[in-house]
């Protein structure tokens, strides 16, 4: 009898235990945690509503002739068309008091005048234009008391440091010329892209290193605008398209926009260092079947430019400044783009099977 009682209670605490374990106790609070879902519509969404009143229509103000248009960007191979009259681009808002940023090509004409029309469709006529001479970037200058009650949002520039090939993109832009805050998402598909960009019937070809490749839809009319990461930062500026390829468009670095920037603020105005060479990197392969130097091949010499005071001279071979070679992806343009205005620096050339050495002292670069 005593041995059964305790076969009972010893049963009892193993079951309760048990019970326990399978069954254990909630915590008890008295908070309610709102948890907000976040799916690729709403990071649109969101990224949209927050950037899109920023990102602007740059046309020309007085256009003239014909009421067709014709619009950027920069065409990656890009076959000749025909002459129109009207350029229309975008741009985006960076300050409070009026600088807009957009793409040199979409501003490229110094003859005609340009305005900027916002998402809400308020004019304003661009008071001044600065070009950088070393990238296809332009500052655009209005006066934000031109629409009383307007206020202008600056954009958010986020890091294009440590952007991942697969991350998402967007782009905002005035598809077209004429779909304006046309949003297209994508990935950012390839990094450090170096494309040969432009137009034969412009009659300029421009090399761009180091961009941004994305499949976000870069349309005519695009150039300029901002490509967002998924928290509605600004990572590049969209310049580019591949007229032969589909879902392939190209964006420079917002690292290069912020260079120029701080440019700018620091001196009112572009001031960059200038060599003054026009040249095209030959690379290992193409240097030992040609029995020529790996380096730059000056095709050009700009008259006056550093460059033709050190002794530079069409069809030599830079293939060395400052004791870095020019191979892979440092070239002339790069290291110039690391020194200042009145920096002397040595230049080793190869010219005809022989070494030359040279010296220049880098100027600023023209305005455009």
């Amino acid at each position: 009898m005593k041995r059964s009682i305790i076969l009972a209670v010893v049963l009892t605490i193993i079951l309760f235990g048990a019970s326990a374990i399978l069954k254990p106790s909630i915590p008890k609070t008295s908070v309610t945690e709102k948890v907000k879902v976040v799916s690729e519509d709403s990071i649109v969404i969101d990224a949209v509503k927050k950037v899109g009143q920023s990102v602007v229509t740059v046309v020309e103000q007085n256009p003239g002739g014909s009421s067709q248009v014709s619009f950027g960007p920069f065409s990656v191979f890009d076959q000749p068309t025909q002459p129109q009259s009207q350029n229309i681009g975008s741009g985006f808002i960076v300050s409070k008091d009026g600088l807009i940023v957009t793409n040199k090509h979409v501003v490229s004409d110094n003859g005609v005048k340009y305005q900027i029309i916002t998402s809400t469709d308020k004019k304003y006529d661009v008071q001044k234009i600065y070009r950088d001479p070393l990238n296809d970037i332009a500052i655009l200058k209005i006066d934000p008391s031109q629409n009383l009650g307007q206020d202008l949002k600056p954009v958010e520039m986020g890091s294009s440091s440590k952007l991942q090939v697969g991350q998402f993109a967007i782009a905002i832009g005035t598809a077209l010329g004429e779909f304006r805050n046309t949003v297209t998402t994508g990935v950012i598909s390839g990094l450090g892209r170096g494309i040969t960009a432009g137009s034969d019937f412009a009659g300029y070809i421009e090399q761009l290193d180091n961009v941004i490749q994305t499949s976000a839809a870069i349309n005519p009319g695009n150039s300029g605008g901002p490509l967002l990461n998924s928290s509605a930062q600004v990572i590049g500026i969209n310049t580019a398209v591949a007229i032969s390829g589909q879902n392939i468009g190209f964006a420079l670095p917002i690292s290069v926009v912020k260079d120029s920037l701080k440019n700018f603020n620091e001196n009112g105005q572009f001031n960059r260092p200038y060599l003054g060479v026009s040249y095209k990197i030959i690379q290992k392969d193409a240097a030992l079947l040609n029995e020529v130097a790996q380096g730059a091949f000056v095709q050009e010499v700009i008259q006056g430019s550093a460059a033709e005071k050190a002794g530079v001279e069409k069809g030599d071979v830079i293939t060395e400044i400052d004791g870095k070679k020019i191979e892979g992806t440092t070239n002339v343009a790069s290291i110039i783009a690391s020194k200042k205005v009145g920096d002397s620096i040595d230049i080793l050339l190869w010219r005809n099977g022989i070494t030359v050495k040279a010296k220049a002292i880098l100027e600023p670069a023209p305005n455009q």
